[in-house]
């Protein structure tokens, strides 16, 4: 809370981000029920590293999917909601990931894009993005 703010604007933030944050966890729940039914497990939810979160770690098979899940207003919106700094921040991660958790039997690892709008199915946009050298 920053110095010299009113009370009742330091509460409003507060209660955005809980909304923000609820909001986040429900788009994340219905993604991750979303790529179960396509045969997905999940293997993590909001995985934290010291370089950044990724939202899904998935499996399918030998595939090794991490999933950066967005919800907005609209799906367009949504699509266009990944930045640059937010790719390199999930690539940071996956490589944290990939160190912490070794797994010889994964042959092929993509990057996924989960979309979620009010009253919408979820759009998943499989390789939505590539690591960045």
């Amino acid at each position: 809370m920053a110095r010299g703010e009113p009370s009742e604007l330091r509460a409003g933030d507060d209660g955005k981000r809980q909304v923000a944050f609820r909001l986040g966890l429900s788009a994340e729940s219905r993604a991750a029920a979303y790529l179960i039914a396509k045969g997905y497990r999940i293997l993590a939810r909001r995985w934290r590293s010291p370089v950044g979160e990724i939202d899904i770690v998935a499996r399918r098979r030998r595939l090794l999917v991490f999933v950066e899940v967005k919800a907005r207003a609209t799906l367009d919106d949504a699509a266009e909601s990944v930045t640059p700094h937010q790719k390199r921040r999930i690539c940071a991660a996956a490589e944290a990931w990939l160190a912490a958790h070794p797994d010889d039997s994964v042959q092929d690892m993509r990057f996924d894009a989960m979309l979620v709008a009010p009253g919408r199915m979820p759009r998943h946009i499989t390789g939505a993005f590539e690591v960045e050298t």
